[in-house]
């Protein structure tokens, strides 16, 4: 039988002594085997175990070449090793894991939905599931009949049999891996499951707490299911209520009555924006008359908190009144200026070259083509000399 490492021999330990056996480097990342450890690696859908060796943190855990690599922080050598598992992480896991095991189970003996893929992520789970699809009211059911499962504390356990014993065993698996040889490892939930899994788990399945059914998305002709179970759903479910209390204290309303109190104030945002629409453009039109109506070859202005969308606006509001002048316009926005120069069928400005001009002394950057050029600049504090540079210019 395989020599079990300490992650599956109690997947409860913390700590482990331990020696190091070797350290190498891989692409630059320090690594070291050990005799034994508590870390478990990364994969069949759970990801690595974290925490520190002799107080270098362990950043990453992979099997290599039939060895276990404990990637570091920095670099150590040879000797004594003393572990330090993250354990709110590891507990974690293996909520999310057992909850795996046991939705599997259920969704495929209740609903006949097999699962095809699982992935333990950051901040959600999921399954890939047979179905072409899954209603909300069997979501319902399905989690109703996973809560059952996990208020009857069924025991899980684990052990290793030889490829011959496992032929004989009822098992639930997608399959053993590629290449796989010698004896394996079966995860057990009494009463309702039989999986091959190299994972950590819980005790029993009263130690998921709960799990709670986020919701589904089609994927290859099946259904991707995403779940939290444990300790996230309970900081889900305080980041929502959170989340409520500051909706409920900005719109004044119940918990059962938030969506309509924002639509109520989406609708209002959109009637609001589309009155302050027409009211810009009346305002250009207006500004587009007066500036046009200056002497001169050249109309400048600048527009306080106006943004490149008004300037081009106004620019083609003045030009369409009087098409023998060329424009510069200037607006600070968010912190930054902002500069167009335009130019009518009719005048005689250079615009490209003017516009580097003006560029240059903003120390801006911008482009255009033909009669237009428009920028970004750090600052407007030489405006007047660009003003006085597009005057010499137009003459």
């Amino acid at each position: 039988m395989t020599q079990l490492s300490a992650f599956e021999r109690d997947p409860f330990a913390i700590t482990l002594e331990t020696r190091i056996l070797r350290c190498g480097e891989d692409k630059g990342r320090p690594f070291a085997i050990l005799e034994d450890t508590v870390f478990y690696p990364e994969g069949g859908g759970q990801p690595c175990d974290l925490g520190s060796l002799n107080g270098v943190a362990v950043v990453d855990v992979q099997k290599r070449d039939g060895e276990i690599r404990h990637y570091l922080d920095s670099v150590l050598e040879a000797g004594p090793a003393s572990l330090q598992l993250d354990w709110s992480r590891r507990f974690d896991h293996m909520q999310q894991h057992t909850g795996q095991h046991l939705l599997t189970a259920v969704a495929q003996d209740q609903f006949k939905w097999e699962t095809t893929a699982f992935h333990l992520g950051a901040s959600v789970c999921d399954i890939e599931l047979s179905a072409p699809s899954i209603s909300l009211r069997e979501m319902e059911q399905l989690e109703e009949l996973v809560a059952s499962e996990i208020r009857a504390h069924r025991e899980v356990s684990a052990r290793r049999v030889s490829p011959e014993a496992y032929k004989l065993e009822a098992v639930r698996s997608r399959g053993l891996p590629d290449g796989h040889i010698g004896d394996i490892r079966l995860v057990q939930i009494a009463g309702v499951d039989l999986n091959t899994c190299g994972g950590t788990h819980l005790r029993h399945t009263g130690e998921i707490e709960a799990l709670k059914l986020l919701g589904t998305e089609s994927i290859r002709g099946g259904t991707r299911l995403f779940y939290a179970a444990g300790r996230r759903a309970r900081l889900r479910l305080g980041a929502h209520e959170k989340r409520n209390a500051a909706l409920r204290a900005l719109l004044g309303a119940p918990d059962e009555e938030l969506v309509a109190a924002l639509q109520i104030k989406l609708d209002q945002m959109l009637v609001l924006e589309r009155r302050s629409r027409k009211l810009e453009e009346e305002l250009a039109e207006y500004q587009a008359a007066a500036l046009a109506a200056r002497p001169g070859t050249i109309v400048e202005a600048h527009l306080e908190g106006r943004d490149m969308a008004y300037l081009q606006k106004l620019a083609r509001g003045i030009l369409a009144i009087d098409s023998a002048k060329a424009v510069y316009l200037t607006a600070d926005t968010g912190g930054q200026g902002i500069f167009l120069l335009s130019a009518g069928e009719g005048s005689t400005l250079d615009v490209p070259a003017a516009g580097k001009a003006v560029a240059a002394i903003l120390g801006a950057k911008g482009g255009g083509a033909g009669k237009n050029f428009q920028g970004k600049a750090p600052s407007l504090a030489a405006r007047e000399q660009t003003v006085f540079s597009l005057r010499e210019m137009g003459q």
